[in-house]
């Protein structure tokens, strides 16, 4: 084991959370999204999403990031979690979800969940009113 999976098991992240961090689990842009959209949250980190959407299902889903190991391991996992799910689904997934899906983060880092369901909201909205939706 590196001596940063030490440092971030030792931090209390879980397994799943180290290996999303270290390996950017869809970290990246899409190009031509449908939708994407830039939040910061109140600890200054900044999330960017990015969302193909085909029928109201969700294709494809990157992002990127200006943060700690939880905001990159909570991206991931959220990330993750929405493709292949309806857009209504996605903007349903709340923090403890994202936290239950990564096996846990530090609570120090609860934050972080928050910023990527705050970003994936921001998106689903702009794709909605893109399209003359709610």
């Amino acid at each position: 084991m590196s001596e940063m999976q030490d440092l971030l098991e030792v931090s209390g992240y879980s397994e799943k959370a180290i290996d999303y961090y270290l390996n950017k689990v869809n970290v990246g842009e899409l190009t031509e999204p449908d939708t994407h959209a830039i939040y910061t949250g109140p600890c200054g980190d900044t999330m960017e999403i990015f969302l193909k959407v085909e029928d109201g299902v969700i294709k494809e889903a990157k992002f990127q990031a200006i943060g700690c190991a939880g905001a990159f391991s909570s991206g991931s996992a959220l990330t993750e979690m929405i493709i292949g799910k309806t857009l209504e689904a996605a903007e349903k997934i709340d923090e403890e979800e994202i936290i239950n899906y990564l096996g846990g983060i530090p609570p120090q880092k609860v934050h972080c969940t928050c910023l990527s369901k705050r970003t994936l909201q921001k998106a689903i909205k702009d794709y909605k009113n893109k399209r003359g939706g709610n």
